[in-house]
This record gives C-alpha cells, structure tokens and sequence, in this order.
C-alpha cells in the first residue's frame, strides 16, 4: 500500500510539470512590477492622468494575464497591493484602465472579490 501511494505521488507531480510549464504563471512581482510607475497617479500625485508609463504597465498586465488562473492570481495580486497604499484613491484605482484605455478582466480595487 505505501508503494501505491509513493507511485501516485510521483504521478501528480509528473502531471503538474507537465500542465505548468516554467514561466507562464503570473506572479505578484510580475503585477507589481508593472503598476510600480501608477502609484503616484492612483494616489492623487500625478494629476488627472496616469503617466504613459504606468499605462504601458497595465497593458503589460493585460496581457500577461491570459489564462483564468492567471487574471485571478493578477486580482489577488492587485487586490494584495492596492491595500498596502494608505492613500490610494479608489476613484483612481476604478478609472485607471479606463484612462490607459486598456480593458482588464478586473477592477483595480482593495475591495474587489477576486472569486466571482
């Protein structure tokens, strides 16, 4: 019996590297990264637009989060981070796509439940 247990073990693991190629998933550095240059913006620094530059970040995000998986880790990921700026605007943070004119899968927000 424990042998059994052993084979079907090393048979997820196989499985997984094989459905999870190196890479491909999105990770919480991948989305800070990009929104580093909005926090000026969504803090109310930078004035009435985000600067080209976080607008070349949030299509980043777009398109890096491709897979329903990877648009619900980049929401977690966002979710995480916007709730570490004390003085975020959530008028910004709502309207930052909209200004980028990127159409994202989710809203920028603290509040947004990532599982709907």
């Amino acid at each position: 019996m424990k042998g059994s247990g052993i084979i079907s073990m090393l048979v997820v693991v196989a499985m997984v590297q094989f459905t999870v190629k190196p890479g491909e998933a999105i990770t919480c550095g991948d989305v800070i990264s990009d929104l580093a240059a909005c926090v000026s913006y969504l803090t109310g620094k930078d004035g009435d637009f985000p600067p080209p530059p976080c607008c070349a970040g949030v299509s980043k995000l777009k398109a890096s989060a491709v897979s329903i998986a990877d648009k619900k880790a980049a929401c977690e990921c966002v979710k995480a981070a916007a709730a570490r700026i004390p003085d975020l605007k959530d008028e910004a943070a709502s309207s930052l796509p909209a200004k980028c004119k990127v159409q994202v899968d989710f809203p920028i927000s603290k509040t947004f439940n990532c599982a709907e």
